[in-house]
């Protein structure tokens, strides 16, 4: 009997572009932080003046400082940055404090309280927002926003009503070429030093790789023309220790370092035959080895010396937004949502519904460098979104969710969020040419 050939499936082509949004040339830290808000309030306020006329059109605009001028219950609007004061938020005194008495300060899984009070400040002053219809937990510090109130004897503002940036507007199709077809394959969260359920990482491997499933299997595979990996390949969370065994914690930390130079070899040995069949974006995570501040530049090309030598090997930063097959795609491995979540944590939110709001406040990571650590800039502020995205993800989330978003000005976005792998064993499939989305698992029962 003649045993007939295995049809051969070529994969799609695939063209990348990475917008090196996110890209620092030089790391310096000699500005102060708050250059990144003026920074910031000053890219986004033109916009708010924008939406603010066509909203409140018969009041005036001022700022904080002619608002005294104004006589009282004089209703006007006015621009300016959130702050959300927080008892429960880190504080560096607090860890100083608790640093000389050789204590450390203890986790929080959320900063919020009803005692938190919400300020609006512009470039001179800042004041306080009161009898709002602004829900204090919904909202988080770093929003610029629009509001329109009046000033109160005590000097606080009675807040009416108030008006955010919204979705940045998107290409028009001429802008930009269409070449939309395959499907790009989102991971995140490998963490392969602590993943127990390796069997589950070999059947990735060999379904990326072709080598399990059947004729069909293979021919949907091969419509894969890119794998976003997005963070926390490496490691998946860190141990803390207190100063009282400093020369024990000393040699553990050492132990740790020769563990993760044995991991991200494992890494690169992984993903070495997978780049040879696919291209591969890679982005750090909180726990992977590349600063943590953000935004997290690319890992060292010595760090996985056998991936970067190919040219299918992209090694981008977190947060990332580039094109692939002309779709613009989006997304961070999970700190700034983790984040908005800990400060507003009092709200039962999903992840997703967080992630939409990011697009509301045109921003993707509004609590830095309040509650997460990033580089201080003076010119720019490099969070602000400045593209629409077609795919919007966030990775390291607890379960897989997704929606397709449409703006007020028609805007369609598909946000996604990809559960971690080590805990769900699973992935998301996203067709480039309707952004439908579907989980695949390669979990072992």
């Amino acid at each position: 009997m003649e045993i007939q050939p295995q049809p051969t499936y070529r994969r799609k082509s695939c063209i990348f572009e990475d917008f090196k949004k996110f890209n620092i040339s030089e790391q310096r830290f000699e500005q102060q932080y708050c250059s990144i808000y003026k920074a910031r309030l000053k890219a986004l306020k033109d916009y708010l003046l924008q939406k603010a006329k066509i909203k409140w059109g018969h009041n005036k605009i001022v700022t904080l400082e002619q608002l005294s001028e104004r006589n009282e219950n004089d209703t006007c609007i006015i621009i300016g940055t959130l702050y959300k004061h927080q008892e429960l938020k880190p504080s560096l005194l607090r860890e100083l404090s608790t640093e000389l008495q050789l204590q450390t300060q203890p986790a929080r899984a959320n900063y919020a309280s009803f005692k938190d009070i919400l300020y609006l400040e512009d470039e001179t002053l800042r004041i306080k927002l009161v009898d709002n219809h602004i829900n204090i937990q919904d909202v988080v510090t770093g929003i610029v926003c629009a509001v329109l109130g009046h000033e109160l004897k005590d000097g606080e503002l009675s807040v009416i009503d108030w008006c955010l940036p919204g979705c940045c507007p998107k290409l028009s199709i001429f802008d930009r070429p269409l070449e939309t077809q395959g499907k790009i394959l989102i991971i995140s969260g490998l963490d392969l030093a602590n993943n127990l359920q390796s069997l589950s990482t070999d059947l990735l491997f060999e379904w990326i790789t072709g080598m399990i499933g059947c004729e069909e299997v293979h021919k949907d595979v091969a419509s894969i023309v890119c794998i976003i990996i997005a963070g926390n390949s490496v490691r998946g969370s860190v141990e803390t220790h207190n100063y009282k065994n400093y020369f024990e914690t000393n040699a553990h930390d050492a132990a740790i370092f020769k563990e993760t130079a044995n991991i991200t070899h494992k890494l690169d040995n992984f993903l070495h035959p997978i780049i040879q069949c696919c291209p591969i974006i890679l982005m750090p995570g909180e726990f992977d080895p590349t600063c943590h501040t953000l935004p997290q530049q690319p890992l060292h090309p010595c760090i996985l010396p056998q991936c970067f030598r190919f040219k299918s090997f992209y090694g981008v930063t977190n947060p990332w937004i580039g094109s692939i097959n002309s779709r613009i795609v989006a997304g961070s491995s999970g700190q700034p949502i983790i984040d908005i979540m800990k400060v507003a944590g009092l709200v039962d939110i999903s992840p997703l519904m967080w992630l939409e709001r990011t697009l509301l406040w045109r921003h993707y990571a509004p609590t830095a460098p309040d509650t997460i650590p990033a580089y201080p800039s003076s010119k720019i502020d490099p969070f602000i979104i400045t593209e629409c995205p077609d795919i919007y993800f966030v990775g390291n989330m607890e379960k897989y969710d997704t929606k397709l978003f449409t703006a007020d000005e028609g805007q369609t976005i598909r946000l996604i969020c990809i559960p971690t792998f080590s805990k769900t064993q699973t992935g998301v499939l996203v067709n480039l040419q309707d952004l439908e989305t579907w989980p695949i698992s390669f979990a072992v029962n």
